[in-house]
């Protein structure tokens, strides 16, 4: 492949993709365990969890494609191994005590956050540190995401 040319040192894109790599692996868990909700959810709210958690699950198959295309982008390849994105997953998967809308929606809450905790962290950096003003804006853009959804599972809990 002919080296990548578009103003970011390789030192810098090498530290832009290792950040995208783990916002990889957290989207791509994320995308897993919605659609393990979506599955495997039960109560009376079924019929509207069960669609929610559709809508949900669709958008982050998107998330997880266009994360991997900004490191690709950027010259380098994307992980796609199961076991490579869990090394680089900050979230974890636990024994639920139910398969209700409750349940489920506390974990993936849980999850959404701690995304946003993350992504918080690197929108400065990509553009100051690393020169990469374009990943910024689409990671505050991600994060502006998951703060709605954040809310809406929260809404969801009260």
């Amino acid at each position: 492949m002919k080296k990548t040319n578009i103003g970011i040192s390789d030192k810098n894109r090498q530290a832009i993709a290792d950040q995208l790599s783990k916002i990889l692996a957290d989207e791509f868990m994320l995308y897993s365990k919605t659609l393990n909700a979506h599955w495997n959810i039960e109560g009376s709210d079924f019929h509207a969890a069960h669609v929610y958690l559709e809508t949900l699950y669709n958008q982050q198959q998107g998330i997880v494609d266009a994360v991997a295309e900004k490191i690709r982008a950027i010259g380098h390849y994307a992980p796609g191994q199961l076991s490579k994105y869990l090394e680089l997953t900050h979230l974890s998967e636990k024994s639920l005590d139910g398969n209700n809308s409750q349940t489920f929606f506390a974990e993936l809450l849980e999850d959404h956050e701690s995304i946003i905790i993350f992504l918080r962290e690197n929108i400065r950096s990509m553009a100051d540190k690393f020169m990469a003003e374009g990943i910024s804006d689409y990671i505050t853009g991600l994060m502006e995401y998951h703060e709605k959804t954040a809310w809406m599972l929260r809404s969801h809990l009260s």
